[in-house]
């Protein structure tokens, strides 16, 4: 079965913070973080919708010019997400230029700001010069940021001195095409696969037509049932800059739990513990521990600091050997535990 999302961190392990993710067949992308991206290709960026954002320290938000740049003369709506005082930053972001040339832009920015109780949405348009609006009265902020008919985005607050987000993506349901029923269907791969899994994602009639041909439609049901294999979700969940604390625990175990992939960041080796608590970072041995409590299939580390350079791989087996559970530096902390040793 293939993944419906294509991870890729920008900046490799090492680089600033900026997890790309495709979702495959659909010419749409989420970026989870906005570190550096003046070497990525525009092509690569401009399917982005979405961008989450941990918190506004440089390394995690440098790359917002970069991404206005992009983005300005197109007829677009990039939706930023982040901790309450997200929208200030981008109000401070865009008033560094002059917009005397925008009126005819298309191009919105909306924000939402997730405070602790509730979320705030913000709107920034080119042809009003990026004045900043508010759409609508705050809402309830539930745990789930955005929700998508093929995915939901996740956020919990982690303490870094400052609120830094924590994401889980997702996917409702990942939905399969035999490709030997599609051959023995004389049917053609094509478009109307994709809106075949809308409809039954969003629970459309069973009597839908859906064209499978110009001017042949076919009953949803009858596709459904023919073509298609339902499967648990993908999920990714994301970790940056949070302190090793027992409530940072315990929201990182249920927020990842299950997850297929959990990145999570790594800067410091255990044998730098107490910088890495003064500093309110994560080492490999603490990140592997949160994978492995968490029961994720796959342990992504990232986020190196260059201190370590040359002993990189050090970081990943440090990490790797925890969150197997290889001699555990975090023996108490097993999955399904949020407590610490």
């Amino acid at each position: 079965m293939k993944s419906t999302f294509r991870p890729r961190l920008l900046n490799g392990q090492t680089g600033d913070p900026a997890l790309l993710l495709n979702l495959r067949w659909q010419g749409r992308a989420l970026l989870v973080d906005l570190g550096r991206i003046d070497r990525t290709p525009a092509p690569v960026l401009l399917p982005i919708e979405a961008v989450f954002v941990s918190h506004t320290h440089m390394d995690h938000f440098m790359g917002f010019d970069q991404l206005l740049r992009a983005f300005l003369a197109r007829d677009a709506t990039l939706r930023l997400y982040g901790p309450a005082g997200l929208a200030d930053c981008v109000e401070g972001k865009l008033a560094g230029y002059t917009w005397n040339l925008t009126e005819e832009y298309p191009f919105v920015i909306e924000v939402t700001d997730i405070g602790e109780r509730e979320t705030t949405d913000w709107r920034f348009a080119a042809r009003r010069r990026f004045e900043r609006e508010m759409l609508g009265p705050p809402r309830p902020f539930t745990g789930v940021v955005l929700a998508d008919p093929v995915f939901t985005v996740e956020a919990v607050p982690l303490d870094h001195r400052i609120v830094s987000m924590a994401y889980a993506v997702t996917e409702r349901t990942h939905l399969n095409v035999r490709a030997d029923a599609l051959a023995a269907s004389g049917l053609r791969p094509g478009r109307w696969l994709n809106t075949l899994k809308d409809a039954v994602r969003a629970g459309a009639p069973a009597d839908t037509p859906i064209e499978v041909v110009p001017g042949s439609r076919r009953p949803l049901a009858a596709l459904r049932e023919e073509l298609l294999v339902k499967t648990p979700g993908q999920k990714i969940a994301y970790v940056v800059d949070a302190l090793f604390s027992p409530a940072n625990v315990a929201k990182v175990t249920r927020l990842a739990t299950g997850a297929d992939v959990l990145f999570c960041e790594a800067p410091f080796l255990e044998e730098d513990l107490e910088q890495a608590t003064r500093r309110y970072h994560l080492t490999a041995a603490q990140a592997g521990a949160l994978g492995r409590a968490a029961g994720v299939h796959r342990l992504q580390v990232f986020h190196f600091s260059p201190r370590y350079e040359g002993r990189y791989g050090d970081i990943v087996a440090e990490a790797q050997a925890e969150f197997a559970g290889r001699e555990p530096r975090y023996g108490g902390l097993e999955r399904g535990s949020a407590s610490l040793p």
